[in-house]
C-alpha cells in the first residue's frame, strides 16, 4: 500500500514536470533548471498534502475542543493566505530565487577550495545503512540549531521587529505558524539552508526534513485543548507549551528575558539552556505593547508586511532605543 502511494505521487509528479513546466523551461532556454523544477514539483505536492492533512486532522480538534471561540474570524483568515503561500511553494520559491545564485557561489568557492563539507556518513559510516537514523539525527541537529535561531530572532531589536509580526496574533490556530513577515522568512530559510549545508544535509533528506519540521510547528500552534501526556510533553513541543512563547504575560516570578520556550520540535533545547516554562494553563496570546501598532493583529498581509518593515526602520532610530528591552519582557 504505502509502495503504491509512493508510485502514484511520483507518476504525478513525473506528468507535472513533463506537462506544465518543462515546455516552458525549455521554451525560455531554462532547461537546466529542470532538477530544480522537479524537487520544487515535490515540495508543492508535499505542501498540498500537508495543508489537506492538518486540516483534516487538527482542524476538527480546533472545533471540538477549542482553547478559545472568536465570533469573527478575520484576523485567522489571513493566517490561511500566510500557509498557502509558504506551504505551496510561494514564498519558499521566491526566497530560493534570491539565494539561489548565492549559495551557487559559496558551493563553487568551497570546491574551489577543495572543501567538501562531510556528512554524517563519513563520520559514523554505520549511518549509510541506516537511513532513518540517519534523517533522525540530521533532524535533531537542525532542531538544535533552529532553536537558537527563534532565540536570536527576540533577542536582536531588528530581528524582533520582523518576528513580532508572528506574535502579533490574538486567534492563534493551526494557521499562525506560517504568519511572518517575508524578511524574516528570508533570514530563517538562509539560516536553515546555510546550516544544512555545513552539516551536509544530503539533498534527498532537505525536503523531508523540512516537511517535518514544518507539520509539528502546525500542531504545536493548534488552538485546541490537546495534550500529549506527562512523558510526552517532554519530548514534543505540545500545543500547551509553545502557547506559553505566544503568551501576553508570564507569571509573576518567572520573567524571562526575551521570552520562553523558544524550542521548535524538542523541549530539551530550552530545558538545557534555562528558557523553559511549563505552565499547566492555556493563556491569552498576543503582543501587550510594541513594536508593531495594535491594529498588526487584525490588519491584512500586505499591511502587516508594511508595518514590519516601518517597525525594522524604527529600530535603528536612536530615540527608539530605550525602553526597547522592557517591552521584549513582557511577551
Amino acid at each position: 500500500m504505502i509502495n503504491a502511494c509512493i508510485e502514484a505521487f511520483v507518476d504525478l509528479q513525473g506528468w507535472l514536470l513533463a506537462h506544465l513546466l518543462q515546455p516552458v523551461l525549455l521554451a525560455t532556454g531554462m532547461g537546466s533548471y529542470l532538477e530544480m523544477a522537479f524537487d520544487g514539483i515535490e515540495f508543492f505536492l508535499c505542501g498540498v498534502l500537508q495543508i489537506t492533512v492538518a486540516f483534516l486532522l487538527l482542524r476538527p480538534l480546533e472545533a471540538l475542543r477549542p482553547i478559545e471561540v472568536w465570533p469573527d474570524r478575520k484576523a485567522v483568515r489571513v493566517d490561511v493566505l500566510y500557509s498557502f503561500l509558504d506551504r505551496l511553494g510561494i514564498i519558499p520559491l521566491l526566497i530560493f530565487a534570491l539565494l539561489a545564485p548565492l549559495f551557487a557561489d559559496l558551493e563553487r568557492w568551497l570546491r574551489f577550495n577543495d572543501i567538501i563539507p562531510p556528512q554524517l556518513e563519513d563520520w559514523f559510516p554505520m549511518l549509510e545503512a541506516r537511513p532513518l537514523l540517519s534523517f533522525l539525527v540530521y533532524l535533531c541537529i537542525l532542531d538544535f540549531t533552529e532553536y537558537w535561531r527563534h532565540r536570536l530572532s527576540h533577542t536582536f531589536r531588528w530581528w524582533w521587529a520582523l518576528h513580532a509580526i508572528h506574535h502579533s496574533q490574538r486567534q492563534m490556530t493551526l494557521w499562525t505558524d506560517s504568519r511572518n513577515h517575508l524578511l524574516d522568512d528570508l533570514v530563517g530559510g538562509c539560516w536553515f539552508a546555510i546550516v544544512a549545508l555545513l552539516v551536509g544535509v544530503p539533498p534527498g533528506h532537505f525536503i523531508g526534513l523540512l516537511i517535518v519540521v514544518k507539520t509539528i510547528e502546525n500542531l504545536s500552534h493548534v488552538n485546541a485543548r490537546l495534550s500529549f501526556g506527562r512523558i510526552g510533553e517532554l519530548l514534543l513541543v505540545s500545543p500547551r507549551y509553545h502557547r506559553w512563547h505566544h503568551a501576553i504575560d508570564l507569571p509573576a516570578g518567572r520573567q524571562y528575558r526575551f521570552g520562553c520556550n523558544f524550542a521548535i520540535l524538542l523541549p530539551i533545547w530550552d530545558q538545557l539552556f534555562g528558557t523553559q516554562y511549563r505552565g499547566q494553563t492555556m493563556p491569552p496570546c498576543g503582543l501587550r505593547q510594541g513594536p508593531l501598532p495594535e491594529s498588526a493583529a487584525r490588519s491584512g498581509f500586505w499591511q502587516q508586511q508594511w508595518e514590519g518593515l516601518c517597525a525594522l526602520a524604527a529600530t535603528f532610530l536612536p530615540e527608539n532605543n530605550h525602553g526597547e528591552e522592557r517591552q521584549r519582557q513582557s511577551q
